[in-house]
């Protein structure tokens, strides 16, 4: 009896040895499978590194003419992210765009004003992403330029210090369009002129039916009719001549300020004196102000 209550007691001492080692396999994941345990020895994935802020690190060129047009490419990081682009607060198109480049068209100055201007550019909610501080220097270069920035000094402020005033005599559109081209660098001859402050002037400077007939007859001025409505031949200042009445007789002149292209439409604007104004609606004047009026452009060959 004693020795097989030792061997009964052995049997139970090793099953429950048994027992307790499967059971600590089982704890540790040694038994039955993987482990959801992490490896001591693995490396936690570091965290994706923030993308860039977008930012504008460089504009070239950083200046350029007063009528606009010209590309500049604006350089930087994240401007991908931009959708919509100002300079001097006017919208700039933008032609290409990648992550570190942009390439936007000027547009023409406010008024044709030389002077330094912010760069903005934005998301597509349209909220600034960057901005350049006077990131842009609009220049007086061209004839036109000097067309326009004189014009845009004079439209409500008349020279007649230099050129006098004309309405007392019947109006001072050609006079002020004569002005302009002046400005622009045409010179003063013996069929064209204004003297002592319009003591005495020639009827091709101050009368419009009489400014139209010798620009026609002077084809050395490089001047090239079209009608109002072939608008796509038509820059900024060029020469709009109207015949409010459309009786073959000619009332008015103005100078080309502004060529719009929206939804797939060109808009003229136009400044001038008589009905003083910077940017006159050319439709405007020809449907709402003297329904049914004619007239034709004169445009620059260059």
């Amino acid at each position: 009896m004693r020795s097989g209550l030792h061997r009964s007691t052995r049997s139970r001492f090793i099953a429950l040895a048994g027992a307790v080692a499967a059971t600590a396999l089982l704890l540790t994941g040694c038994a039955g499978g993987g482990s959801n345990t992490p490896d001591a020895g693995a490396k936690t994935p570091a965290p994706a590194a923030a993308p860039a802020p977008t930012a504008i690190t460089a504009v070239s060129p950083a200046s350029g003419s007063v009528s606009g047009t010209n590309t500049v490419t604006l350089t930087g990081t994240s401007l991908s992210n931009v959708k919509a682009v100002t300079i001097g607060g006017q919208a700039a198109a933008i032609s290409s765009s990648g992550s570190d480049k942009l390439a936007v068209v000027v547009p023409q100055a406010a008024m044709f004003n030389p002077a330094k201007v912010d760069i903005v550019a934005s998301g597509a909610d349209g909220k600034p992403l960057a901005t350049v501080a006077g990131g842009y220097q609009y220049q007086v270069v061209t004839p036109v330029d000097k067309q326009l920035n004189y014009a845009m000094q004079h439209w409500n402020n008349y020279n007649t210090s230099v050129y006098g005033d004309l309405n007392p005599v019947g109006g001072d559109c050609a006079n002020f369009v004569s002005q302009t081209l002046i400005a622009r660098g045409w010179a003063m001859n013996g069929d064209w002129y204004n003297h002592n402050a319009a003591a005495s002037w020639s009827p091709s400077w101050g009368y419009v039916p009489a400014m139209d007939t010798w620009i026609r007859s002077t084809p050395s001025l490089g001047l090239h009719e079209y009608p109002l409505d072939q608008r796509d031949k038509i820059k900024v200042g060029d020469i709009v001549m109207f015949d409010w009445n459309n009786n073959n007789s000619l009332d008015h002149v103005q100078i080309v300020s502004q060529v719009l292209h929206a939804n797939g439409k060109i808009v003229i604007k136009m400044v001038g004196h008589n009905t003083d104004s910077d940017y006159r609606d050319l439709d405007t004047a020809i449907t709402v102000d003297h329904p049914g009026a004619g007239g034709h452009f004169w445009s620059f060959s260059s």
